[in-house]
Order: C-alpha cells, then sequence, then structure tokens
C-alpha cells in the first residue's frame, strides 16, 4: 500500500466496454490517497492534547474505517470509551477543515477515468464517507469528466456492506446493476457490489489493516495497482 500521491503522468490501459455499462468506486484508498489527511486531522488532535505525532503510513491500514479508524490508530480508542463521541465529533470537523490539504487521485487514475469516458463507460463513487465531506473533496478534485454521481455512507441511509447506496448509485445513474462493476479496497465493498448483483474488484494497493487479507474476498478479481485495476475492468468487460 502507498500513502504518496501525485498526479499520472502516463495513460492508463484501454478498458474498452459497450456506452451501457459503469464502474462504481470506493472512494478513500481506491481513487483518492486520503490517508495524508485523515491521519493528519487525527494527529491535530493528538497535538492538541500535547501528544507526539504518529507516522502517517503506520495509521493508513485504518483509513478504510474513517473517523472511527482513525480514533483507533490515534488514541486506541473505540465506541463506547469515555468521551468518545466528542472525540468523533472533533475528528470530523478537523477532518474537514483541512481534508483538502494532501489528498490526491492515486497516480494514474485521472488517465484510467479519462479512458473510461473514451469508450463511453460512466464513472460514480460510493462511499461510507459522509456525503457532506465526500461530495466537496471530490469537487475540489475536479476529476474530469465528472462522476455520475457521489453516494455517502449516510445518503441511502445504511452504508455498506448493505447494498443500498451501490443500487442507489445505479438508479442515478439509470444503468442496471448488472452492467456495472464496483471497486473498492474493503471486504465492505466486495459484499455490498455482489449483494447489488455486480462483479467486484479488490484493490488490494489501498488502506488494508493488517489483521486482513484481501486474497480471503471472494472478489472476482484482486489487483495491486492502477494498471492493473484497468486490465481487471478489461478482463470483466470480456466475461459478463
Amino acid at each position: 500500500m502507498s500513502t504518496t500521491s501525485s498526479m499520472p503522468k502516463s495513460r492508463a490501459p484501454d478498458v474498452g466496454a459497450p456506452s451501457s455499462r459503469a464502474v462504481l468506486f470506493d472512494l478513500d484508498g481506491t481513487v483518492v490517497d486520503t490517508a495524508p489527511d485523515l491521519a493528519g486531522a487525527a494527529n491535530d488532535m493528538r497535538a492538541r492534547r500535547g501528544l507526539a505525532a504518529r507516522p502517517i503510513d503506520a495509521m493508513a491500514p485504518m483509513c478504510s474505517y474513517g473517523g472511527r479508524g482513525m480514533l483507533a490508530a490515534a488514541f486506541d480508542i473505540a465506541p463506547g470509551a469515555p468521551d468518545y463521541d466528542a472525540m468523533y465529533d472533533e475528528f470530523i470537523t478537523t477532518y474537514a477543515q483541512r481534508m483538502t490539504r494532501a489528498s490526491y487521485p492515486y497516480t494514474g487514475m485521472r488517465a484510467l477515468l479519462t479512458d473510461l469516458a473514451d469508450d463511453g463507460v460512466r464513472w460514480g463513487i460510493v462511499t461510507n464517507k459522509p456525503e457532506r465531506l465526500a461530495v466537496p473533496l471530490i469537487a475540489h478534485l475536479a476529476f474530469e469528466p465528472a462522476p455520475g454521481c457521489v453516494i455517502g455512507g449516510d445518503t441511502a441511509g445504511v452504508a455498506k456492506p448493505d447494498p443500498a447506496p451501490i443500487l442507489l448509485a445505479c438508479e442515478r445513474m439509470e444503468v442496471a446493476p448488472t452492467d456495472c462493476i464496483y471497486v473498492g479496497d474493503s471486504d465492505r465493498d466486495i459484499a455490498a457490489g455482489q449483494a447489488a448483483g455486480m462483479p467486484t474488484i479488490a484493490a488490494c494497493y489501498g488502506y488494508i489493516p493488517p489483521d486482513e487479507s484481501p486474497a480471503d474476498w471472494p472478489a472476482e478479481r484482486h489487483v495491486e495497482s492502477i494498471a492493473a485495476l484497468g486490465e481487471a475492468i478489461q478482463s470483466l468487460w470480456k466475461s459478463y
């Protein structure tokens, strides 16, 4: 897993597919490397308490769990701990103030999305990140083409692994679930995509906690890079 991102310098592999299809992505750890700002917000909280910063790389594997994961990584606390709710609210506020400071698409992601668009394939975001955070982050990054939808963890009233957010994305983009692929870096993503009736790709380059093994996730494809992701999308189009 890499927590260092930069703008892509090369074109991603061709992912030719019919125009009736779409690729839906998780956000953090799949499309955008948000670890510097997520971990940065947690370290800002530590600084307020006179504590030394923890390394971003050490906290990054927990980024997939959002604020809950960052509080666990930075303070070794879980829901139910004293003052947990107040600390969670503090984290969300702190993160919102800095979430565009050092978060960038993974190298090659913009090129991949351009290739999808060139082939008439649309894309969208389905994340467990609250909509009030996901929408402005995506807007700030100014993807071209823009996603067809941004579904947050609270948009559908339930979050992944429930398939409802993914099905809502299909509804808003007017595409059948069977004509979509879902890509994510957690077992929740794979479970949600498959429950929604679409093939899935495990983004093993993302935020994987040390006690989890993506090889055990029942995704149709497992990839270690954006280049491999483009190839996996192309392969799945041919299989379905």
